[in-house]
Order: C-alpha cells, then sequence, then structure tokens
C-alpha cells in the first residue's frame, strides 16, 4: 500500500500504459482519477480499478486544452480533496517523412505530446503548491527522445522536449518539494505499437535490436511510475528511466526499407 491515501490523475488514460497505471496505483492504495477522449474506454479502467477494490474517476479531457486539463484536476481535488501524482501519459503518433511533413502533421504530435506535458505538470503542480507542497509529476518521454527516426521528427522532438522540461520543471519545483521525473518506454505492447509488432520484418527487427529479446507489457511501465510516484524515489528529481528492454544499448540504424514499413504503418493517428 505505497500511496494508501494518495491521489494519482492520469491523462491519456483510457487504454494501454495508462490503464495499466491506473490500475497498479489502485492496487497500492491510491484514488485514481484518469482522463482521456475516448469515454468507453475511461468507463473500462474506472471499471478494472473498482475491480481491484479501488477508487477512481473519469473525465473526458482533451490533453491539449488547458480549460480540460484544469477541469481534470478540479475533479481530483473535488472528488478526494488534493492531488498528489500526475501522470502526464497522453500522447500520439501522427508521422511522415522529413521533407514531406506538413506543419499540421507536425503541430498535432507536439500539441498533444508535449504541450500537453506541459500543461499537466503546471496545473497540478500549482495545486499541489496550494495544497503546501509536496508531491509526485510523471512525464511519460520514450526512447526516440534519444535515438531519433527520420520519419517521426515531430515524435522525437516532442519526446526530447519532454526529457529536457522535465529537467526545467524539476528545478522550478524542488523549493516546493514537488519532484519532477520522466519515463522513456521502449517498445511496449500497446495500441501504439500494434502495426509495428504485427509486421513480421519489423517485429524481428525490434526483437534482434532488443537485449531482452522481448517487447515490454504496459505493467512495467506502470512499475517504474509506481516507484517515482511512492517514497521510495523521494530524492530523486529531474531523470528519466527508460524500461525497454535494453534497447538503447543496442540500437542500430534501421535499413530504408524498414523505415519505408514503419512510416506506412505509423501513417495514421494513433493514441498511446
Amino acid at each position: 500500500m505505497r500511496l494508501e491515501g494518495k491521489t494519482a490523475v492520469i491523462t491519456g488514460g483510457g487504454a494501454g500504459n495508462g490503464r495499466a497505471m491506473a490500475v497498479r496505483f489502485a492496487e497500492e492504495g491510491a484514488n485514481v482519477v484518469v482522463g482521456d477522449l475516448d469515454e468507453a474506454g475511461l468507463a473500462e479502467t474506472v471499471r478494472l480499478v473498482e475491480q481491484k477494490d479501488g477508487s477512481a474517476a473519469s473525465v473526458v479531457a482533451n490533453a491539449t486544452s488547458r480549460e480540460d486539463t484544469q477541469r481534470l484536476v478540479d475533479a481530483a481535488v473535488d472528488r478526494y480533496g488534493r492531488v498528489d501524482v500526475m501522470v502526464a501519459n497522453a500522447g500520439i503518433t501522427n508521422s511522415a517523412p522529413f521533407l514531406e511533413m506538413d506543419d499540421a502533421t507536425w503541430q498535432s504530435v507536439i500539441d498533444v505530446n508535449l504541450t500537453g506535458v506541459f500543461l499537466s505538470g503546471q496545473i497540478a503542480a500549482r495545486q499541489m503548491v496550494a495544497q503546501g507542497g509536496g508531491g509526485s509529476v510523471i512525464n511519460i518521454a520514450s526512447i526516440m527522445a534519444i535515438q531519433g527516426a527520420g520519419g517521426a521528427s515531430n515524435y522525437c522532438a516532442a519526446k526530447a522536449g519532454v526529457v529536457s522540461l522535465t529537467k526545467s520543471a524539476a528545478l522550478a519545483l524542488a523549493p516546493h518539494g514537488v519532484r519532477v521525473n520522466a519515463i522513456g518506454p521502449g517498445f511496449i505492447e500497446t495500441a501504439m505499437t500494434a502495426g509495428l509488432r504485427e509486421e513480421p520484418a519489423t517485429r524481428q527487427n525490434l526483437l534482434q535490436q532488443t537485449p531482452m529479446n522481448s517487447f515490454g507489457e504496459p505493467v512495467d511501465v506502470a512499475n517504474a511510475a509506481l516507484f517515482l510516484a511512492c517514497e521510495e524515489s523521494k530524492f530523486m528529481t529531474g531523470q528519466t528511466l527508460y524500461p525497454d528492454g535494453g534497447y538503447l544499448l543496442n540500437y542500430v540504424e534501421p535499413s530504408a526499407e524498414l523505415v519505408e514499413t514503419q512510416l506506412r504503418l505509423a501513417a495514421a493517428q494513433t493514441s498511446g
């Protein structure tokens, strides 16, 4: 019960890693408030939390909207009295080759994956400070923050921005006792990576480049988030954890053929 009596807010909580974090936090005693645009997905997350004898609420919210994010935080305060943990998890992919990417494609990913993280962290931190200080903000980055990918420059730029934002926010909020850390997942079995995992050549390439020779599960990201949310990480701030099976240790630039396949699979905008 490492989060007993705590309240956690999670954006992008309607599926995948966000849902896994909501359930894992509830298992450790937290009250959970999840936000997402997928109302049915939110309802399923709440059901799974309650199945664990946890307490949860949901708000249909767009992570790119200051007003929606404020409503999400306000809902947590109205129901549970405070916010102790904020996980800025909402993210999308919407890619194109660098020379062909238009402004709308670029901006769509920056808005959700970077601006959304800023809004979540700032609004939650203001509430934490108003409560008297203390708390944990957890930003979801990616291995792409480090390695880069020619066909996903918007995604990589946004995630690298998340890592830098995490450091800056950690410095700004340390005097208030608010810790800010990030998680940079590798290839996790979520809807966002389904196309990559289901394409045989891409799947084989990714597994070959992962020393642990497997994809991660959402619970692997949830366990990293749990560590950053609880007192076991009380002396950590401004850091990024990479649950990636060792992928970043063994990265090799993919072939042009593989890049073309990945671009085709990532062409449709997908939430994660």
